[in-house]
């Protein structure tokens, strides 16, 4: 038994495979996600909509893993259900949310169902926005726990063997997504001719990547009888309340958790203003604003894996985090404060956000106990959520009141600036959480891989 779990762990073709087909799912994931931020402009135009009506769309993806803690329970079922059902349910409402999402936008919207009912409350919002609102919600519920169901997912095939690369390769292909979509949205967009085309691709994307876990279904059923055993979690390995608690009490694990939801805030929702911030301080068309902003996940398609392949066998995870913070906060101020051209402070923004998460996301699984690890995920996942919700919201709230009078050219300092103050704050905890690990007792510096 002990040798064919051996053979099956060691099988390069089983476990960079299954690397290969969730790092789809996740690749979808991020498109859809992305794809809007390079359609600011045209969606604004063509809805009618405000800055803080777009920053609550962005922000609105984040609002059932921040009140409704659906990451933290997504964990939580994943840790007592287990892969298989859980990553199905979550993937399924992923799908269902984003063609919510693109019927919202859809031509077809305006006499079909639910437009009326739409219609019918909260008049100050449209009726396109308050569907693509509800698929936006949908989409985010099913989208964060479908990422912790991925990383458990690695945890099970990589656990002690090149965990820090599986995790480097899968920011990856997190990145590649996000990379096509502000390659491919603006272009398929056609000047807002297309916009439909646009985002229907993006929600068939994640109706693909919903069949694709069907087919992980299938191998890690075949895998699990192989071994003649289940992994799901036995009766001992129920979750209880106390393993929150637990989880909750550990400082390195609070530190990695805070440095979670600041950098990431100082990221992600600086991403889906970055277009429309090169078009109005660059004066850049909408495909060059998607080129230059497409430099970010570029960047960390390359770097990622290769810092995640250096911490397995050097490790250095919390110095790594130190400094992919320093260069967050630089490149965010150099946006304020001069006007270099974007391309290689992007490109350098790709680094940092390189290093934090290929040393992050690997290190939790360090902190807690196995059984833990979809809850203590989940966790993480919800308070990074809280960031994700109220940062595009303020962004958005920011630039109307800075820029009233809806005027031509918008003014973004003051929102880089507060990203720059995010990614302080990350710094900070990331300082905190080398201190508290300074006797070894976490082991956060030391190489991922077993000797």
């Amino acid at each position: 038994m002990e040798k064919l779990k051996k053979a099956i762990n060691q099988s390069s073709y089983a476990r960079w495979g299954i690397l290969i087909l969730v790092g789809f799912i996740l690749s979808v994931n991020y498109y859809f996600y992305d794809a809007f931020s390079t359609l600011k402009d045209l969606l604004t135009k063509e809805f009618g909509l405000s800055n803080t009506d777009y920053g609550l769309f962005v922000s609105f993806y984040s609002i059932p893993n921040t009140f409704l803690l659906m990451a933290v329970v997504g964990g939580i079922i994943l840790d007592r259900w287990g892969i298989r059902r859980t990553g199905f349910m979550f993937v399924f409402f992923m799908a269902f949310g984003a063609f919510l999402t693109a019927y919202g936008a859809s031509s077809i919207y305006h006499d079909g169902i639910g437009y009326g009912f739409m219609s019918s409350f909260l008049t100050n919002y449209s009726p396109e926005l308050k569907m693509m609102l509800l698929g936006r919600f949908f989409f985010g519920l099913g989208a964060e726990t479908s990422i912790v169901v991925v990383s458990k997912i690695l945890v099970k095939w990589f656990k002690g063997k090149d965990l820090a690369l599986a995790f480097g390769l899968k920011v990856g292909f997190g990145r590649l997504g996000t990379f096509a979509a502000l390659q491919l949205s603006p272009v398929l967009a056609d000047g807002g001719e297309k916009l439909n085309t646009a985002i229907w691709l993006a929600a068939v994307l994640v109706f693909i990547g919903l069949l694709a876990f069907i087919v992980y279904i299938l191998f890690d059923i075949k895998i699990d009888r192989q071994l003649q055993t289940s992994h799901e979690p036995t009766k001992k390995d129920d979750f209880h309340i106390k393993d929150v608690f637990s989880i909750l009490t550990n400082r390195a694990y609070l530190y990695i958790a805070l440095l979670c939801v600041t950098f990431y805030a100082a990221v992600f929702p600086f991403m889906a203003f970055a277009p429309d911030f090169f078009l109005n301080k660059f004066q850049m068309s909408y495909e060059q604003s998607g080129r230059i902003a497409s430099l970010l996940p570029l960047g960390t398609m390359l770097f990622t894996p290769l810092f995640g392949f250096l911490i397995d066998r050097k490790g250095r995870a919390a110095t790594a985090m130190i400094f992919g913070s320093i260069i967050l906060v630089s490149i965010h101020l150099l946006f304020a404060l001069t006007n270099i051209a974007p391309y290689i402070p992007m490109i350098l923004l790709g680094v940092s956000f390189s290093l934090v998460p290929a040393a992050m996301w690997p290190t939790t699984v360090k902190l807690v106990d196995e059984k833990q690890i979809g809850t203590a995920y989940g966790l993480m996942y919800s308070i990074q959520n809280l960031g994700l919700w109220g940062v595009p919201l303020l962004a958005g709230i920011i630039l109307d009141k800075t820029n009233p009078g809806n005027p031509d050219i918008l003014n973004y300092t003051p929102v880089i600036f507060m990203f720059a103050g995010l990614g302080v704050l990350g710094f900070i905890f990331a300082v905190l959480l080398k201190t508290v690990d300074k006797s070894g007792k976490y082991g956060v510096e030391m190489a991922m891989n077993k000797k």
